[in-house]
């Protein structure tokens, strides 16, 4: 760098001169800059150093075309760096090429792939254009043979309006030109008849029908099907053979009842119902399908067709679900059914929980169990059990006679702090009536007060005895708390199972029982059903007392969705029409008319019965009813329950309340959430609707609201009764009441630490108090009753939410909550009652 270029530049150490230097700036600025300028320094090159100079100074070489070589370069480094570069350079190059071979390569395949597109394009518009050219041949075809076809037609016409030619000369040569166009007409025919049938064959096997087809079809008019082009082909065969040969009448033996549909008739002789139906006509009846004739009429039918008649009763109907005898070898091993029985509160579910290792009695109102419930249990053993719970209440007597009847081993449990209690006597009661072993197992032997000795020596009252007392019945010491004695429990079951070789066929139609039946919203009727024959299975058709349906689904004790179940396998059955009784055969059945026509006479004769029932009675029968009625005070009602076990068990409950004086008369009890038609009911009679673990819809809340009708919901067997009781009495003490004071819906479900599960809701009615008590609401059924936790508002803890407002709640200890839930808020009251 040259000392006058006017450049700031740094010093070298050591070198360089200070200066300044004057820079002049626009607008008549200047300013003095100090600089220092550099001396160039000189370096005396080493000994040998001018070869390696020329060498590195050709153009390219690492000093840039220079002619130098950098200072302090051996031959050996300036060497390397060349080669170097010289590499880097034919990498360099190689790397080029490549990417010019990949893209030739990819406009390559742009080009096969435009190619085979427009390839492609070109075929599809020439099968396009071949296609309409083929459509526009076949109807010109159609046209020139319906033109043909006029123009025949015309001439015809024609020649009939002329008049006939006089004798002579003249008619002669008309009957020569006839005879000489004769020929020409017939080979015109038959051209017109091979263009036809040309026409036909190609459009039954053309192929796919085109649009131009489909839009010109209405020129040609309509063609014949493949099959009546196949009768008429069969026809003209047996023709050229010489005559249709008959086919030979099948006569049938038709079973005929009292009453018969004209369609049903007609499926027994395998006749058309056109037929059968003209039959009638002619002899003067005018009846459809659907309509039923007596069986005279439908014999003198059956013998018109020439079938055989078989007169049969209603009540044979029933005789194809007939039990047959399995033969012996064809029975195997099946699961022992054992039923838990025993007073209310003696520990028959925990014991029962303790088995299962599960949790049933939470899930239970106020810990009772209200129905029965089926489930299966393997040992450690690896044997399986089937357990039947059924409540201890004396309401549900008919429920454990039920359970009574399907079981092979009736459990009995005693609490030894309790000892043998009047449902303990109605539980050996029915196990005697049964003929079924029992097994007395003493419960709560942990409790200081237990005294099992008292248990066995009460037992004997009831011609129970005991091993310990030289009897023949096991009896076996447990803790449903502890667990104590389960072992020995199981044992004994597996002992008694053992003396009695239970044994089934499971394959043969299934046969089972109905536990318990409900109505649930999503699924529709459900039954739980214990199998004792055969196996059912998916898609089987069954018919169970009144009711029939088709196997939909089937549900076992852990929830879970199974192909079959066989002997001793309780199963929840999907797919019924309506929801059958507690208690009721299910039969499997070959077909669905038979499983229909079964269900149909049974719901006939139990109407039947019930009319006879209600009109068997005299007039003075009728007058001495009269009077006795005005001498007694009705308190009417109408249930609604849940499931059909605890329907049938509040109405007997309420048919034992009462005396001379003051009784309770049921009106109507059912299964379902509490509708508009209840509402309507209990208006009419003045009486108040009571939800047994069932709430009223929307509709049914507010016609009951409009009208003044008394809606009572329950959850518990024992406070029903006990209110009913007081009101038919009179004797009413201070009452707690509810009042609903608020509904929220759950709209999302969040997880919050040290809280669990929170519902995000919005209060549709009403307010949300934090002191009220809650209920959890899924389809009108209740869940799970109790308290809140917290009821936040945004993050603050409040005390109320009013409605329209959205709010946070937890529940104190329970989380099974899911979104469109419905929490229903209510508050508690002591008021006075007393009789209207």
């Amino acid at each position: 760098m040259s000392d006058n270029d006017g450049k700031k530049t740094l010093g070298v150490r050591g070198g360089g001169r200070s200066g300044s230097v004057k820079q002049s700036f626009s607008h008549g600025r200047t300013k003095n800059v100090v600089v220092e300028t550099k001396r160039k320094r000189v370096v005396v090159p080493k000994p040998g150093a001018g070869g390696a100079s020329g060498a590195g100074g050709g153009k390219g070489g690492p000093v840039g075309g220079s002619g130098k070589r950098p200072a302090g370069i051996s031959d050996a480094e300036m060497e390397r760096r060349l080669k170097a570069l010289q590499a880097a350079k034919a990498r360099e190059a190689d790397e080029q090429a490549k990417r010019e071979e990949e893209e030739k390569a990819r406009a390559e395949e742009r080009e096969r792939l435009r190619a085979e597109k427009e390839q492609k394009e070109r075929e599809q518009r020439e099968a396009e254009e071949a296609l309409r050219r083929k459509a526009e041949e076949e109807a010109r075809k159609v046209r020139e043979a319906k033109e043909a076809e006029e123009r025949k037609a015309k001439a015809a016409a024609q020649a009939a309006a002329q008049p006939a030619p006089a004798e002579g000369e003249p008619a002669r040569k008309t009957r020569d030109a006839k005879d000489k166009a004769a020929p020409a007409r017939r080979e015109n025919d038959n051209d017109d008849r091979n263009r036809g049938r040309g026409r036909d064959d190609s459009g039954r096997r053309s192929g796919k029908l085109t649009l131009n087809q489909a839009l010109s079809g209405g020129e040609g008019g309509r063609q014949k099907s493949l099959a009546a082009m196949k009768r008429k082909q069969e026809r003209q065969r047996q023709k050229a053979m010489g005559g249709q040969q008959n086919r030979e009448k099948i006569v049938r033996d038709v079973k005929l009842p009292e009453a018969i549909t004209v369609a049903e008739l007609a499926n027994r002789m395998a006749e058309r119902v056109a037929d059968v139906v003209k039959a009638l006509m002619q002899s003067g009846i005018m009846a459809t399908q659907n309509q039923s004739i007596d069986a005279d009429t439908a014999e003198l039918v059956i013998e018109e067709f020439g079938h055989r008649v078989t007169r049969v009763s209603d009540a044979d109907v029933e005789d194809v679900i007939a039990s047959v005898e399995d033969k012996e070898e064809d029975l195997l091993p099946r699961p022992p059914v054992i039923t838990i029985m025993g007073h209310v509160d003696h520990g028959k579910t925990s014991l029962l929980d303790a088995i299962r290792q599960t949790s049933v009695t939470s899930g239970e109102a106020g810990g009772i169990t209200q129905h029965i419930g089926a489930y299966q249990v393997t040992t450690k053993d690896g044997q399986v059990l089937s357990f039947l719970d059924t409540p201890g209440h004396a309401a549900f007597t008919s429920m454990r006679s039920r359970g009574a009847q399907v079981t092979d081993i009736v459990v009995l449990v005693v609490a030894a702090d309790d000892a043998v209690m009047p449902q303990t006597v109605e539980a050996i009661s029915h196990a005697k009536a049964a003929n079924v072993p029992m097994i007395v197992a003493i419960n709560k032997i942990d409790k200081p007060s237990a005294n099992p000795t008292k248990v066995r020596t009460d037992l004997l009252q009831h011609e129970v005895i005991v091993e310990e007392m030289s009897g023949e019945v096991q009896d076996v010491e447990v803790s449903a708390q502890t667990g104590q004695g389960l072992d020995q429990l199981l044992e004994a079951i597996a002992l008694q199972a053992e003396i009695l070789e239970l044994k089934a066929n499971p394959n043969r139609a299934a046969e089972g029982a109905v536990i318990e039946a409900q109505l649930d919203v999503g699924r529709g009727p459900v039954a739980t059903v214990l199998v004792q024959k055969g196996t059912l299975k998916q898609g089987d058709i069954f018919v169970v007392g009144e009711q029939y349906g088709k196997v939909r689904a089937l549900i076992n004790d852990k929830g879970e969705r199974v192909k079959e179940a066989g002997p001793s396998v309780p199963v929840e059955v999907l797919g019924l029409n309506g929801t059958p009784e507690a208690g009721d055969v299910l039969n499997v059945t070959s077909t669905e008319a038979q499983a229909r026509e079964i269900a149909e006479y049974r719901a006939h004769a139990a109407k039947e019965k019930r009319a006879a029932a209600g009109a068997a009675t005299t007039l003075d029968q009728l007058l001495q009813k009269a009077k006795d009625d005005e001498n007694v005070s009705e308190l009417p009602i109408l249930v609604k329950a849940d499931v059909q076990g605890s329907a049938e068990a509040i109405v007997q409950a309420m048919e034992k309340i009462g005396n001379d004086e003051v009784r309770v008369r049921v009106l109507h009890s059912g299964v379902g959430a509490i509708t508009e038609t209840d509402v309507g009911l209990a208006e009419a009679s003045g009486c108040p609707v009571i939800g047994f673990n069932v709430r009223a819809n929307a509709p049914a809340r507010n016609a009951a609201n409009q009208k003044g009708v008394e809606i009572r919901y329950y959850s518990v067997i024992y406070d029903l009764v006990d209110d009913v009781k007081k009101a038919a009495s009179g004797l009413l003490s201070n009452e707690v009441r509810e009042n609903f004071i608020g509904y929220a819906e759950i709209k999302e479900v969040f997880k919050v630490s040290n809280v669990g599960k929170v519902a995000g809701c919005l209060v549709t009615e009403g307010v949300a108090r934090r002191s009220a008590g809650v209920r959890l609401l899924r389809d009108n059924v209740v869940i799970h009753e109790g308290t809140l936790k917290t009821l936040k508002r945004f993050k603050d803890e409040v005390s109320e939410v009013i409605s329209g407002q959205e709010c946070g709640m937890a529940f104190e200890n329970y989380d099974d909550i899911r979104p469109k839930d419905v929490i229903e808020i209510f508050e508690r009251e002591e008021i006075v009652r007393t009789l209207d």
